[in-house]
Order: C-alpha cells, then structure tokens, then sequence
C-alpha cells in the first residue's frame, strides 16, 4: 500500500470542510486569515519599534490584510515590503474569496426559494401535484370559474383564491408560463409554486395538503413499459396524504384523481377513506370518441361544454333556495338556462334524473342540473319576463338503432387509451364495429395490452396493421376511403405532445391530400395533446379533441362541485340520458318556428331540446347553434339537425 503524502491529506481535509456548506467555507477561511495574518505579525516583530510585543505585530499585519489604506503609513523597507504581501493577500483571500462565497450562498439561497422548498401557511386552498399539460388549462379554468369559485369560497369561508401547484421543480420559467397562459395573466400571482414529487411525503406537507379545501391529482405522461405509472404515483399520493392525516389526526382532504386504468378504482377507493372523486382520464376520452363516431359532429358540443370560454357549461345548484318549486316552474322563471334534471340522495349516494318531468318538486336536499352561458343566469332575475310552462312527462327511453352494417373505424397511431377505446367499442352491444389499428409500435405488444384490458375482446373484429402513417405511400395502400371512421391518435410515445401533434396534424394533411380525389370521405376525428395547436389548422374538415383540455375542464369543475362527475358519466356512457341529432322533419314543426316553439313541441315527445346543429358552419365554422334565445327565430334549412336529450336503452 502507498503511503499518503501530506499534502493530499490536507488537501483531503479541507475539502470535506468546503463541501459542507457556506458557513464551514467561511470558517476555513477565517483560519487562512488568521494564519496569514500570524505570519505576516511574526516577520515584523525581530524590527522592534512599534512592535514590542508579537500581539502588536499580528494585530498589524491583520489590519494590511483586511484595509489596504494602510499601506501608506509603514515605514521602512522590509516593513512595506511584508504589507504589501498582506495587502495582495487581502484581495485574494479576504475580499475574493470571501465575497464569492457568500455570493454563492446567496444565489443559492435564492436559488431555493425560487424553487419554493418552503411549506405555505394557507387553509383552504386548491392543491395541484404535478405540472404536466394539463396544469396550465386547470389552472385557467379553476380562475376562470367566477360562479362556482364563488360559491365554493363562500362554502369553505375564504375570502380569495389560492392555488398551491407541486411541480418537480419548480422554476421561474414556470412562472413565465404562468403569466403567458390565455385566463390567467396578471392573476397568476394567486398561484404558488412549490418543488417536489406527489409521491413525496415531505412535497405534501409543503403545499399544505391537510389544510387544502380540495386536492387535484391530474395523470402524467410515463415512457412505454415503465414500471411506475401515473396510477401508481396518484395512488402513493393518496396513501401519503392519509399517513399524513393519521399522523396529525387531522380530517382527510377532499380529493379529485385522474387516473389512466379504470380498473384501479378498487385500489384508489382501498388507498383514501376521505371524500374523493375518480376521474377515468383514458376511459372518459375515450367514451366521448365513440359517441362522436355514432353521432358525427358531437365533438362541438363536448368542446362546448367541456372546455373553458364562450359558450354554455353545466352548472349544478343547490335545492335549498328552490325547494318546493317544481322543474317546469324553475325553466319558467330562468329563460336564460335548459334544466337538466335533478339530482336526488340516495343512502347510496346520488341518484341521476336527467330528462325529469317537469311537474318533479325540487326537495332542499336536491341537486338541480343546469345548462347555462354563465353562472349568474341560474340566479332569479326579477327583471326578466317568466316563460310559459311547458309540460314534459315521463321521458320514453328510446331503442337505438341495429346497425345492419359494419361500422369499419381506422385508428391512425397508438397510445395508451386504445384498449379502453376497444373496451368502450364492446359496450355498445347492438352495434359491431370493425376497427383497424395502425401503428409501428410491434403487434404483439398491442395485441398483449388489448387482451390484458378486454376481456371478451373476440366479440369485436380487430386488425393490427404495422404501417407508418406518415408514410404516404404506406397510407394509400391501406385506403383510408373505404373506412366510415378515421381516428388520429395523438402520441404518448413521443418527447412532448408538441411532437406527438406535429405527427397528427402532419398525418391529417396528407389524409386530405389521398381523400381529395376520392369520391366517398369519412368521418375524421383527431386527437391533440397540446391546447396551444388547437388553432393551427384553421378550416379544417375533422373534429378535433384536445384531451387535455376536457380533462382539466372535468377536474376542475368536479373540484369545484363534486356531483358533477355523475352527471357528465351519465351524459356520456351508454344508456341512460345522452345527447342526440334528430332531422327537424321528425317533428311536427312549422316553417318559421323560435327556439320556443321547438322546446314544446320536443317536450310533447317526452324529450328535451337543447339547439340547433346547422348543416352549413356559420362566419366563425361553427355548425352548432346551443341555448339560442327563446325568441329566436330558427329558419331551418336542409341539412339541419336538432340537438335533443333523450333516454336510450
């Protein structure tokens, strides 16, 4: 074995100081001072004069090494010569090293509270773990919810809005984003930023989770094959949250989770007893897609109401300050608004009535569901004249039509949500569809995550074909014209959905470029991940979901009013209530008939009107007319359909 040398040894010495952080820095730099300045002292004092004693000599030579204004008043060669070493040494060690080092400790001490390591002092908040591409859209639509943020803060007694974001690290560039974000602006300084993971127990006691009004869990993208996925931290989340919560023997937060694999549910509700909301991200996108394939043009009226700005939205109102009115007398006193139906508690939990007749009282323990441009329109305005009352009875639940054909449905890419896709095709047992999957991904690793998810897959005619779509040659070959459906699929595979929407838009124009010259076109829908490419393909002739969007759309309404989670699964599975296009001529309507008369003649066949979706798109592109004026006049034309709320099997 070699021996060390001295010099590594005290090399090594010093360095196990240094590293230990800013105040060991300045203590080995006090030791260099004093060293110096012991040296400094002792070469002076065989000079004698001013110097009897070696105390008088160090307490010099530390004077030169820290002010060099000094320098002037020695006397003597060898004397000036030693200050002005002392001198030199004083910027080096003193000013230099000193100044950098508590510089360094300061930008890094800066550096930490930009990173927000600091747990916040707030009760009743709204928490969001994780910053993924859903947090910014959240973070708008929970700004944006003037109504219902009104009431949750007068529910949970705070005077203002904050929101606590846990991101994995925390930066000013987020805080940019922030302040660039369409709906949030100057007000991004109502939203803190906080460092760390959700599956973290010290990032949760950070943002406050115990004392938090409402927790959001949204789900974050994880690369292919990855042994921990979203589901996986969501739940940790919640397990730390409760291990928190016994530990100070504080109440369990209300919480709103997203997670990608419906069939963790069981595990979500077994992790939290407290009050939760479960939000099936892959499972809800994928509903809406299929109820887009089987009433073409229903995207509009999910971009409506499932997404922040203009348009209508479903809010949900407390009986209290109604009870005892029935639903036709409450539609006849809002003209503004459609009632829905309502809401009754169960010992179960709650009872969904879309479609109830309009003679149903509303108890005060009732929930009413309502679909308005704004929240202020559900209140009372007296200055506003009440409508007729019209009478709707019992709805009639309407049997779907068989499908004597093959429905045939392209799928163009692969992500995650393609065996909940498959699994919501099978539910809808009266219909058979034929879907062909598109993909470079391996068909036997499709074909393993179809058959983990689905069980009674056989039921559907599925086709793995190993193709690249951005191929054009490849593209023609499979012939997208003889299909009834074409999907685009946005990426998960991809770095960002910047990519994954570069590939889906790319794909789409070449679809339109072989579609050009054929002389049947199918139904297009495409799928985006990033909210800000929604205007980038202006005029286009698909329907277009940004999932992202929907879902923040749902978390935060849902955080906001948890009852509205039954609602939107009630609208949007099979069964029950549902949304549908009826051709004008099935009604008994005059030539020129207002949205009034279309309302009453609709409720005599037990069903609800909601608007009007035009065969030609407006000024803006827009087909669907929603709530219209009462007094409207509807001037139907052909092509023309009438958006209705029935019952189907």
């Amino acid at each position: 074995m070699l021996p060390f040398r001295l010099i590594d040894r005290i090399k090594f010495i010093l360095e196990r100081q240094l590293v230990k952080g800013a105040g060991f820095q300045l203590l080995v730099v006090g030791v260099f001072i004093g060293l110096i300045s012991l040296v400094g002292g002792l070469l002076v004092v065989p000079q004698g004069g001013d110097f009897e004693e070696p105390a008088s000599a160090i307490w010099w030579a530390f004077l030169r090494l820290t002010d060099p204004g000094y320098l002037g008043d020695d006397v003597g060669t060898w004397q000036r010569f030693v200050s002005t070493l002392l001198t030199i040494s004083g910027y080096v060690v003193f000013m230099g090293t000193l100044v950098a080092i508590l510089t360094r400790w300061l930008i890094a001490k800066m550096a930490d509270l930009e990173r927000g390591l600091t747990p916040v002092t707030l009760k009743n908040h709204v928490v969001v773990l994780g910053w993924t591409s859903q947090t910014l859209p959240l973070l708008s639509e929970l700004l944006g919810s003037s109504g219902r943020m009104r009431r949750f803060l007068e529910k949970h007694d705070a005077q203002k809005l904050n929101l606590v974001v846990l991101s994995e690290d925390a930066s000013a560039a987020q805080v940019h984003e922030l302040r660039s974000e369409p709906g949030i602006g100057r007000r991004a300084r109502q939203i803190i930023l906080r460092s760390g993971l959700a599956i973290q127990p010290d990032a949760l006691h950070r943002v406050a989770c115990l004392d938090a009004a409402a927790v959001i869990v949204p789900s974050a993208t994880h690369e292919a094959g990855s042994l921990v996925t979203s589901d996986v931290e969501t739940v940790k989340a919640l397990l730390s949250i409760a291990a928190q919560a016994r530990h100070f023997k504080a109440p369990l937060p209300f919480v709103v989770a997203e997670i990608q694999d419906v069939r963790k549910l069981p595990v979500i509700e077994r992790a939290y007893s407290g009050a939760v909301e479960v939000v099936a991200g892959d499972a809800t996108i994928s509903r809406l897609m299929v109820q887009n394939i089987l009433h073409p043009g229903l995207s509009e009226i999910f971009n409506e109401l499932l997404t922040a700005g203009d348009g209508n939205e479903i809010y949900i109102r407390g009986g209290e300050s109604l009870a005892g009115m029935t639903l036709g007398e409450l539609a006849a006193a809002r003209p503004d608004v459609i009632v829905l139906g309502l809401l009754k508690y169960r010992d179960v939990g709650w009872d969904v009535q879309l479609l109830a007749p309009s003679d149903s009282r509303i108890d005060s323990s009732d929930r009413v569901v309502i679909m308005a441009r704004d929240y202020s329109e559900t209140e009372p305005d007296p200055k506003r004249t009440n409508l007729p009352q019209l009478a709707r009875g019992q709805a009639i639940r309407v049997d779907r039509p068989a499908d004597q054909q093959n429905h045939r449905v392209l799928v163009l890419g692969w992500n995650r949500r393609i065996p909940s896709l498959i699994a919501e095709f099978l539910s809808y047992g009266q219909r058979h569809f034929e879907v062909d999957l598109v993909s470079v991904v391996p068909r036997a690793e499709r074909e393993q995550a179809i058959v983990q998810y689905v069980d009674n897959v056989e039921r559907l005619t599925c086709q793995h074909i190993e193709a690249d779509y951005m191929v054009e040659g490849e593209l023609r070959r499979i012939g997208p014209a003889r299909y009834d459906t074409v999907i685009l699929l946005s990426s998960d595979r991809l770095a960002s959905g910047e990519e994954a929407d570069a590939r889906a838009m790319v794909g789409y124009l070449q679809l339109e470029d072989i579609l050009a010259d054929s002389a049947r076109r199918p139904q297009l829908i495409m799928e985006l991940s990033d909210p800000d490419n929604r205007h980038l393909l202006d005029g286009h002739q698909s329907e277009m979901m940004i999932s992202p969007m929907i879902l923040s759309h749902v978390l935060a309404q849902v955080a906001l009013r948890r009852e509205l989670r039954i609602v939107l699964d009630e609208l949007f599975t099979v069964g029950g209530a549902e949304i549908q296009f009826r051709d004008p001529t099935d009604y008994p309507l005059p030539a020129s008939a207002t949205f009034q008369v279309l309302e009453k003649t609709v409720a005599a066949e037990g069903e609800l009107a909601l608007g009007l979706f035009r065969g030609k798109p407006d000024e803006r592109g827009q087909h669907l007319l929603l709530n219209p004026p009462r007094e409207q006049y509807l001037d139907l034309q052909s092509g023309d359909r009438v958006v209705v709320l029935c019952l189907t099997q």
